[in-house]
Parts: C-alpha cells; structure tokens; sequence
C-alpha cells in the first residue's frame, strides 16, 4: 500500500492539524495522524478527543487505505526535507511506514488506522453560513478576552449568540469584555453556544482570508467546514453570564484619540507601573489626557499627555494597562473614543469607524482603584 505526495502540501496540511493534537494524550494513538485515502484523496485528521481537525489533500495512490503515523517525527521530517515528491510505503502486516525521498529512506512504526478515535459527525444539525473574513474577524476581536480560569469553564471560550442574520461574540474574563456583532450570516437559526478558545485559535490559523465557511451545531458538538477542512470540537456545557448587566448604559463623558498613540504611550508608561497592579492613571480635561503611573517600591514614575478630544467633566480614573494596551492592539481602526461614568465603573473602549455597516466592536474594562 503506497502513496506519493509534494512534501511542502503535506507539511502545510499537518501542520495545521496538528494543533489539534494535546500536550498530555490519555491514549497513545493520539500521538498521531490518521491518515485516510480513498479515490486518491488523503483526509489527515489529528484529535485530542474535544477538537478535532479534518484536511484533504489530492495524491497519487494504489489503493483505499488507512494507518496511524507518529506526528512529531513525521513534521520534524518535512521540516528538514526541501519540497520534493516523497513516496510512502506501508506494510498492512505491521503498519511500519517507508519514507522515500530523493535523498533517502527512513522508516518510522505506524499503528493500524482502524483503532484511530471515531471523528463526530455532524448528526441532527441547525446550520449557518458566513464568509470567512466576517469569522476572522469576530475571533480575532474575542479569543484574548476570554478566561483562563478553569474554574469558570463558560468564561475560558466565546460565546456564540445568533439570530438569523446576526452572529454575536462574547468574550470576558471579568475584567475585561468584548462585544462583536455582525449581520453578515445567513441562516434562520436562533440559539447559542459557547466554542472553547483551543478551537478558535486553530480556527484563526486554519481560515482562508476571504472563503464561505460552513457552521453545523448540536447541542454537543460544533462543526466549522471550508475548502476541504472540517474543524470539530466540543462545545462547552455551562451557563454564560449575563453579560449585558456589566455594560453601562449612560456614559456622559467621552474621550476620542488616535489608537497608535494612545497604545504607545500605554505601553511606555505601562513599564514605570507597579508588576502587580500595571496600574496606570488617566487625568481627562477637555482638551488632553494625562496618562501616568507609578511604582512606589521602587520610585519608579513616568507621566505622558496625549492630545485627545473630550466632552464631560474633568475626571481621573485607573485601569490596567496591559488590559487596555491589548485591546488596542486587536482594534484596527484608525481612532478610538472611550466612555465613562465615574471612577469606579467600567469604561467602554469602542473604534471610530468610517464604515462600520459591517461589525459593531465594544470592548469593556474594569477600573482599578486608585491609589491615594
């Protein structure tokens, strides 16, 4: 049993897939990649039981088969080879696998790919379709936002809220929130569920830049489908907080500023910051905002004024500042504005768009107390 294949194709394929494959496997065999042909197409799928990855690639072969063969060394293998047709040998007796490359042969001990785990198939589906760009977009806005506390398991992934036309993404880790609506979706499904963060950022990785994506979901199971991938993983059971009830409605005061020179400024003053706290102080008038900090053990302190418009009254407040500073770097809007209330309520961080009929952005962040 044999086929051959362009090693560049092969390595971007399991390449891919391979995130899916954990750092701790409870089986063995999940270790490896299945590899699947059938009419000439291998499917490579790798899986750590909750996410799984499905791609498809054209090769020449002889016959239907399927084998398990180890991912690390396979992919340190293609790392070092340049791009070339490579031909692979398998023994159906005992699953030992023959590399041959122009350079050489090399040999690594497969397992049958019958004892592979089963991949869900979609089964009592409701489905949705998106293009790819509106998808990347609304992860790329969300995953940094969601939680790592396990402890909380509907916080560690975004939760998916749709309504026909409309997809909205939810992430937080309660101190930070971010809000992405887009109506780009087709689909006459209302329901919601939340995606683990693993799975997104394979998602993020995998997604071509402007392709239809297809989104099948169970009340298990979520299934994402483009091109000839197929990307499955386990939904999270839990409830989602009420998110809603954390976004302050009336904000009077508000500050617009370029986004570049505001997350600079952040960043080099976040540096003079106590390592605990990352405390920095804003300091509003109408016409500048002074932003400072400082790190009392070690008489540290950096103070900056960027020019920004504001209409309210003259207020001082804390954040965070990698929290804001992270914020700002998922926005790609030239100008942001930010909303507050009083001191000790959130602010609301939303981008300046020119255009903005395709997504609505709401990041949310947490005061700090400040310090007398």
């Amino acid at each position: 049993m044999k086929f051959s294949v362009s090693s560049s194709e092969l390595l971007k394929q399991i390449q891919i897939a391979n995130g899916a494959i954990g750092s701790n496997p409870v089986l063995p065999i999940l270790e490896d990649f299945l590899f699947k042909i059938e009419d000439k197409k291998l499917t490579i799928a790798a899986t750590d039981l909750e996410t799984s990855i499905a791609t498809t690639i054209e090769v020449l072969a002889d016959d239907n088969f399927s084998v398990a063969v180890p991912a690390k060394i396979l992919l340190d293998t293609l790392k070092a080879l340049p791009q070339q047709p490579i031909t692979f040998n398998v023994n159906p007796e005992n699953w030992n696998i023959e590399i041959t490359s122009s350079y050489g042969k090399y040999k690594l001990a497969g397992e049958n790919g019958e004892d592979f785990p089963n991949i869900p198939e979609p089964d009592s589906v409701d489905v949705v379709k998106i293009n790819s760009k509106y998808l990347l977009d609304a992860i790329n806005n969300t995953v940094f936002a969601t939680s790592a506390d396990e402890l909380r398991p509907a916080m560690t992934g975004v939760y998916f809220q749709i309504e026909n036309d409309k997809l909205t993404c939810v992430a937080t880790d309660a101190h930070k929130l971010v809000k992405y609506s887009t109506h780009h979706l087709a689909g006459e499904v209302s329901t919601t569920f939340i995606v683990p963060k693993k799975a997104l950022n394979l998602l993020k990785n995998a997604l071509p830049a402007n392709d239809g994506v297809t989104i099948s979901f169970n009340k298990a199971n979520a299934f994402f489908a483009f091109g000839g991938m197929k990307l499955v993983c386990r939904l999270i059971d839990a409830r989602y907080p009420d998110y809603n009830a954390v976004i302050p409605i009336d904000n009077p005061n508000n500050m617009t500023a370029n986004r570049s020179d505001f997350q600079n400024s952040l960043k080099r003053i976040a540096i003079y910051a106590n390592k605990t706290t990352n405390q920095v102080v804003f300091e509003l008038t109408d016409k500048s905002l002074t932003v400072s900090a400082q790190d009392l053990d070690f008489s540290n302190e950096a103070t900056e004024q960027i020019p920004c418009t504001y209409n309210g009254a003259p207020m001082k407040i804390a954040f965070n500042a990698r929290f804001l500073a992270e914020m700002l770097g998922v926005l790609d809007s030239d100008e942001v504005q930010m909303e507050f209330s009083s001191p000790s309520r959130a602010g609301i961080l939303t981008p300046v768009e020119e255009n903005s009929n395709d997504r609505d952005i709401l990041m949310l962040v947490m005061p700090v107390m400040l310090n007398n």
